[in-house]
């Protein structure tokens, strides 16, 4: 029996070593910073937004929205916002 419990602490042990690991974070949080693409095409713009509305960005810093010129298209078709 004891022999079952090394084993079965040793295999605990690799598993939590083996989710340790500093993988990919993603994007930063809505309001962190404007990225780039928002001021860059419509289509960046609306993926920004769309990133702000499911953000719980009631509950994280202000972010300041000075720099960004919402890009305009007046040849492209309307696009609907979901």
């Amino acid at each position: 029996m004891t022999r079952k419990s090394w084993v079965l602490a040793l295999c605990a042990a690799a598993a939590l070593v083996g989710c340790g690991g500093g993988g990919d974070e993603g994007p930063p949080p809505a309001t962190e910073s404007v990225p780039p693409s928002a001021s860059a095409s419509a289509a960046g713009f609306i993926g920004y937004l769309k990133r702000l509305v499911v953000a719980s960005a009631d509950t994280l810093e202000p972010v300041d929205v000075s720099g960004v010129t919402p890009p305009t298209d007046d040849a492209a078709d309307p696009v609907a916002v979901d």
